[in-house]
């Protein structure tokens, strides 16, 4: 059922598409940058979570499940892409009040819920998996278990990836003095921002 060299093949095109950045490796980054790398593992941890769901769904029939939600998709969608634009613009409105040594701006729980809304607001993230690891699922045998084996190793991929974004932006946003917490709250709230303009012009 498993072959090693197509597991292989699909270890490296899933660091590959991980890799390049979109909207929740800007989301990551940012809390990063501002709050210090807990904030950026804790959005891991919630956009793994939104991971596992959606491999859950293209488990029991993606087809079935795109039929049902229609035009939600594009609902979801722009509510994601809201919502990280609002969280942009109110780090640019915070003007450097809110310091790294102040503590995080909200819980570990809510960097997590940040990130399971994020990715659940990109539509594009469940078809691509109903694209992408079809491809490599023999249909001969059980293709559910496939699909799980096949998600599950595409998180290990995505959690390694999206932790290094968040250990590196966490660390560049030590080495910053105080004077400069309102440069970084822009720079942060600028990527959010971008990341929800993204995410609203994605094609479903």
């Amino acid at each position: 059922m498993f072959d090693a060299s197509v597991i292989l093949t699909f270890f490296i095109a899933s660091a590959a598409i991980v890799a390049v950045p979109g909207p929740t490796v800007s989301m990551i980054v940012a809390n990063s940058l501002r709050t210090g790398p807990a904030a950026g593992l804790a959005n891991v941890a919630g956009t793994q979570a939104g991971l596992a769901t959606m491999i859950l769904v293209v488990a029991l029939g993606l087809d079935m499940v795109v039929a049902v939600m229609g035009e939600a998709f594009f609902v979801v969608k722009l509510a994601g892409a809201a919502y990280l634009v609002y969280l942009g613009i109110k780090l640019w409105r915070a003007g450097g009040v809110v310091a790294r040594s102040k503590g995080t701006a909200r819980s570990s729980l809510g960097y997590a819920l940040q990130g399971f809304i994020v990715i659940w607001s990109n539509p594009k993230a469940l078809l691509f998996f109903g694209a992408f690891i079809p491809q490599f699922v023999d249909r001969a045998n059980g293709t559910a278990l496939q699909v799980i084996v096949y998600g599950g190793i595409f998180m290990v991929v995505a959690t390694l990836i999206d932790s290094l974004y968040a250990l590196l932006a966490g660390k560049a946003g030590r080495l910053l003095t105080q004077g400069r917490v309102k440069l970084v709250e822009r720079i942060s709230g600028s990527l959010l921002v971008a990341g929800g303009v993204s995410l609203a012009f994605v094609r479903r």
